[in-house]
């Protein structure tokens, strides 16, 4: 049986030993500023529990920064039924399996459109998920037989991938977000969402996905959906069959 009382493993089992990385705005240039900076390193590491703390690297970032990686020890346990792990609302489904099933539901193609909104030029992760190239060995939702995809690429001005939605009569809006600085990524989500209600009742579903995003924020950001690290395409594929079309008594499921 799993033990549920674990603690770090660094050295040996149980050692509790932790490596932890870290910038703070102090210089590293001359001698007394490196030690400086180093010993500010070792307060904070302590600070946070590491005890005993060792600078195993710092390099300056410019010339007012410096970029710390610090080995330690902790004394802090994990107790693993405390854990919680959020379940997958719906059933993980086959490209084949999606396809019948929008076929059998819908009598017609699902509209995905998809986008990175804001300053946000980053589309690696929505064409990840929608080109047909797809990621982590799985076609993107382009290679779905009943989905027409719609990609706007990055950089698109929210009232412009409004009107691109209801224009496409889009069942879902899948936006990706990469950019974090300043909470970018929850404030351009919130005022999406906003865009929608405001555009009326009949908005198509709001699907948003980014390794900085929690789940659990679904509801107060005022979206559907929330896709962190590691989400593949038939994940989202599967999702947007759950919540748009949902099986029909005989069909394959």
């Amino acid at each position: 049986m799993t033990a549920q009382i674990v603690r770090p493993y660094g050295d040996t089992t149980g050692d509790g030993r932790i490596q932890v990385s870290f910038t703070l705005p102090v210089p590293f240039r001359t001698r007394d500023e490196q030690a400086r900076a180093e010993g500010a390193a070792l307060q904070l590491a302590g600070k946070m529990g590491l005890d005993p703390a060792m600078v195993v690297h710092a390099k300056g970032m410019g010339p007012d920064f410096t970029f710390f990686i610090v080995y330690g020890r902790v004394s802090h346990l994990v107790d693993l039924s405390e854990v919680k792990v959020a379940k997958r609302e719906f059933e993980l489904l086959s490209p084949a399996e999606i396809n019948l099933q929008i076929r059998s539901s819908l009598g017609r193609k699902l509209v995905v459109v998809g986008a990175t909104i804001g300053t946000d030029a980053h589309t690696v992760g929505i064409d990840a998920i929608l080109n047909v190239k797809g990621h982590a060995g799985e076609k993107g939702l382009e290679y779905y037989r009943e989905i027409k995809v719609v990609n706007l690429g990055s950089q698109v001005e929210i009232p412009n991938l409004v009107a691109r939605a209801f224009a496409e009569q889009a069942d879902a809006v899948l936006v990706s977000q990469v950019v974090t600085q300043r909470d970018a990524h929850l404030k351009n989500t919130s005022e999406l969402a906003a865009a929608f209600r405001e555009a009326g009742p009949d908005r198509p579903l709001l699907v948003i996905g980014g390794p900085r995003f929690d789940p659990a924020m679904t509801s107060e950001l005022g979206v559907d959906k929330i896709f962190g690290r590691g989400t593949t395409p038939r994940d989202v594929a599967s999702y947007l069959v759950h919540a748009i079309a949902p099986a029909r008594a005989g069909t394959a499921a």
